[in-house]
Parts: structure tokens; sequence; C-alpha cells
């Protein structure tokens, strides 16, 4: 199984969860991409690697004259297709395929945003350079994710942490190499705002259906972790925990 074929299996078994997922429905980032949406104004937006639609429906409610609700699990586009069917987006469509390889053709959206995706992505560049490809000149790129810290102290044990409670997981990317990695693929250099993300243990694993296994696992290097680490992931009681995410905001050449 392939890294699409892996996230797709992943992600579509639990789409509803994720729909429903407080984590992911709900979030000042979301009214700030509706917000920057309107700010637009008419225009044709992707949300790229869309997961269960909340990128989109904030899009939708910022008056994009279309939304295209991008994925690879056929799944979760059902579960997209459904939600902004009762929630009256009409604006919203669904299309499947894999970041790296876009069916668009060049300067076809003025938005594109992707939100808690890209860490799955198995060729950041190739994804990158295809979303300047198919951004109009000037259009907006906005990349909301986990990101890493830039000590390899923490960074290590946060990367070992996602990947025991989700296999699909790639990286979390730095800050740092985020900013290379977009100006590489051609947009300007991009502003970042940060903040932290409180989760808590069992919804975390349950939301994405992480074996026995697996959980025993991560319980197990949680009660190994550094003083260091323990302070950045801000561990609590029952494993609570915090990671950090950022909104990352550029241009299209």
């Amino acid at each position: 199984m392939d890294q699409r074929e892996l996230s797709s299996a992943q992600f579509g078994s639990n789409a509803d969860a994720y729909l429903a997922s407080s984590v992911h429905a709900r979030g000042a980032d979301l009214d700030r991409l509706r917000l920057l949406t309107e700010t637009i104004g008419p225009s044709h937006a992707l949300d790229l690697g869309c997961g269960a639609g909340h990128a989109s429906f904030a899009m939708a409610r910022g008056g994009a004259h279309r939304v295209t609700a991008f994925d690879p699990s056929g799944q979760m586009l059902a579960v997209v297709a459904r939600e902004a069917a009762a929630r009256g987006h009409g604006t919203v469509d669904t299309r499947t395929g894999s970041a790296e390889s876009l069916p668009f053709a060049d300067a076809s959206f003025d938005l594109v945003a992707t939100r808690y995706s890209a860490h799955h992505w198995a060729q950041v560049p190739r994804a990158l350079a295809e979303c300047a490809r198919v951004l109009k000149p000037g259009g907006r790129m906005i990349v909301i994710d986990v990101v890493a810290p830039e000590d390899p102290v923490l960074d290590t044990p946060l990367q070992v942490i996602e990947f025991l409670r989700d296999s699909s997981h790639v990286r979390n990317y730095r800050v740092s190499e985020w900013g290379g990695l977009l100006q590489a693929a051609g947009f300007q250099s991009p502003s970042f705002d940060c903040w932290k993300l409180p989760l808590e243990f069992r919804s975390w694993v349950a939301r994405i259906g992480t074996s026995a296994t697996r959980i025993a696992a991560l319980e197990a290097v949680f009660a190994d972790l550094s003083d260091e680490a323990r302070r950045y992931l801000e561990v609590g009681s029952n494993l609570s925990f915090a990671i950090e995410a950022a909104w990352m905001e550029t241009t299209a050449p």
C-alpha cells in the first residue's frame, strides 16, 4: 500500500469522526479563513486535502462562488458532499486525487487552502509546485498545519508520537522548513502565526482508530519523555497535551 492509499484508507474509515471532531470543526483559523475569502471577493477556492470539509464550509460561508473540496479518500468526499447539502452550501463540489498531481488547469483558482493535511503528503515540494501552477497570478495560498519545533530534542518525540498514533503520518515540518519549501515552489516569503492546539489523548487516538498495541506504545513514550519535551508538549493529567499549529500565508508569483 503506497502513501496515498494508506492515508485514504486510514481516514476514509473514520470520516464521520472527523466531521464531528471539535478539534477540526472549530477554531479561530476557520473564522480567519472565512474572513479572508470575503476579502478576496468572488472566487474559485480549492480545499486541498479537505478531510471532512471544514475549510471548504468556511470558504463557502465567506462567499466563494465555487469551492472544490479535494481529497484522496472517496469516503471523506462523500461525507463532505452530504454535509455541504445539509448546510445549504451549493457552491461546494468534490474531486478526488492526490496533492502531487492536481487535475486542474493552470491558473484555475484565486485561493488554495490546506488544513491539517500537508503532514500526510508524500512529496511536499511537488504538491506545492502544483499549488503554484493552479493558482492565478497573485492568488493566495494558505497552509494551516501542525508544525514541529526547531530544536531536534523536541522535534523527534513529536514525530514519534504522531506516527505511533497514525501510520499515515509523514512529517510535521518546522516553520523554517515551510518557509524554504514555499519559496522554492515560487511563492513569496510567507507570513506565520502560531498557536498551541490542546488535545485530549483518548479522543485523539479514538478519532483515527489507533490500535491497542500502538496506544500502549504511545503511553510508554509519554512516560519516558524528557523534561524538555514534557514541558513543550504541556503534558497533563490523563496524557492531555498540546501541539503547535501555524497559519502560513503567501501569494503566487
